[in-house]
């Protein structure tokens, strides 16, 4: 089993202790506290933790004076500092002593989890990237994409080619190609590797809080608003930003997007002040973008700004002779993550998986592998695994397929939208629009595009479908 993970509490207040460790407890993690640094840099030179939430003001030395040896230490623990409305300043500092986030109290403990769900994603993110930098071979920060083809080979030489020059980069294929994941071996193989890598999904987030997301804001900016946020942008400072699905972004976005291209600075969603930001831009779409603008859904110049260098990724259709060295790298993941003792895949195993078209691409064909794993009962992968693993076969296996994408792709928003709403809102609106545009992609991706079939699997005719693509701003060919 699992374990969970453990945050330390640093804090001289025993009642503010008592909370976090009766809100971290419920949210999943288990909960160590020390009522000062000296205690706490004790248990941290003990054993290592997912996070540490360190108050500012303590007793003998100072939540700042304890940032430098939490650095010396434990180097890369996540630090979130929790400060006095009257200690503004102090927050500043410790933030350029390397805290990843501050709070001010009173503080709202749904934030917290938020910043410490944010914080897991990405050590997990770095552990992944960490595996791939130390695994053997000269490809091996690319080896999770595990190919060998001549179509593969070319997008490995184009990422080393872009990683060392300051370029903008604009990814190119369809979904489940791996796009985000040459955005991280472009931005670990760079002069700015020991920068922060953030990702955001343009098309998952309302443009009503992406631009927040994004942007920041400033306490009181909007109902809602109950403190100062830094937005992605300024998260990023010195790294990368990835931003997913840039073809989805709303044209207000687009506008303040290229601003920030032309200026190196943005400002806070009811701010007023310019803050400079050193970000290098990745960027990744599936839509036809030239198409998008002579359509006017996106602007020509931020089009130039973001098209100076692109990495083109093929379809898994197109590199058949791939899919063996993915399915056994996806083995070797699953068995680390399912707990499974999985062996390998047979030969008719393999003709079978590279007989299918894969329209879900690599993502696809890794859910397939999962799902057989789970269903086996032996230790080798066979034809009946992967036919009862449901691939491409049924609706009824791709409606399944569907469900557990979108669950594990959507629900951990929903959940970060639930828990910023304070008071009357605009939820289920919002809701349904940050569920609908993925959902209709997916389908469409798992059923190749046939638009009739994906509206039946949606339980909605082929005319809604088509209104609500239009709606979307997907382009897609009109099939079926």
């Amino acid at each position: 089993m699992e374990s969970r993970p453990t945050v330390l509490v640093v804090d001289d207040e025993s009642s503010l202790r008592w909370v976090l460790r009766k809100g971290l407890t419920k949210a999943g993690y288990d909960v160590e506290e020390a009522e000062d640094a000296h205690t706490g840099l004790r248990l941290l030179r003990q054993r290592e933790f997912a996070a540490v939430i360190l108050d500012i003001n303590l007793p003998g030395l100072t939540g700042l004076e304890a940032l430098e040896e939490i650095a010396a230490v434990r180097a890369g623990t996540p630090v979130l500092v929790i400060t006095a409305q009257n200690s503004m300043s102090n927050a500043i500092e410790a933030m350029r002593r390397g805290a990843v986030d501050y709070f001010t109290k009173p503080f709202d403990l749904d934030e917290v989890l938020l910043v410490l769900a944010k914080v897991q994603e990405r050590r997990e993110l770095e552990a992944e990237v960490s595996r791939l930098r130390h695994a053997a071979g000269e490809v091996d920060p690319l080896e999770e994409m595990a190919g060998r083809s001549d179509a593969m080979r070319e997008v490995f030489k184009r990422i080393g080619q872009v990683a060392a020059r300051e370029t903008t980069v604009l990814i190119r294929g369809e979904s489940g190609t791996g796009k985000e994941l040459v955005a991280r071996a472009i931005h670990y193989n760079s002069a700015r590797r020991h920068g922060p890598f953030v990702a955001v999904n343009c098309a998952a987030i309302p443009a009503e809080l992406l631009e927040s997301e994004l942007f920041g804001h400033e306490r009181g900016a909007f109902t809602g608003a109950v403190s100062r946020k830094r937005g992605r942008f300024e998260r990023a400072d010195g790294g990368s930003l990835f931003l997913d699905e840039i073809g989805d972004m709303a044209p207000a976005l687009q506008t303040r997007l290229l601003r920030v291209l032309q200026e190196k600075e943005i400002e806070r969603v009811g701010g007023e002040e310019s803050v400079a930001v050193d970000v290098r831009i990745l960027a990744a779409t599936n839509v036809d973008l030239e198409d998008a603008v002579r359509r006017g859904q996106f602007r020509e110049d931020l089009y130039y700004r973001l098209n100076v260098v692109t990495v083109i990724l093929p379809p898994l259709r197109d590199r058949p002779d791939d899919i063996p060295i993915l399915a056994e790298h996806f083995i070797r993941r699953g068995n680390r993550e399912l707990g499974t003792a999985v062996d390998g895949i047979t030969e008719e195993a393999l003709q079978r998986l590279q007989r299918y078209g894969w329209p879900g691409n690599v993502r696809e064909l890794e859910n397939c592998v999962k799902r057989a794993m789970v269903l086996a009962s032996g230790r080798v992968l066979g034809a009946a695994e992967i036919e009862a693993a449901g691939f491409g076969a049924t609706p009824a296996a791709v409606q399944e397929a569907a469900c557990n994408s979108l669950e594990a792709d959507i629900l951990p928003h929903l959940e970060r939208m639930v828990g910023e709403v304070r008071g009357e809102g605009d939820l289920y609106r919002q809701a349904v629009g940050a569920v609908e545009g993925p959902l209709l992609r997916l389908v469409l991706a798992r059923t190749g595009g046939n638009q009739l079939q994906a509206a039946r699997l949606l339980g909605i005719n082929r005319n809604t479908l088509r209104k609500k693509l239009r709606e979307a701003g997907i382009a897609t060919d009109v099939r079926g």
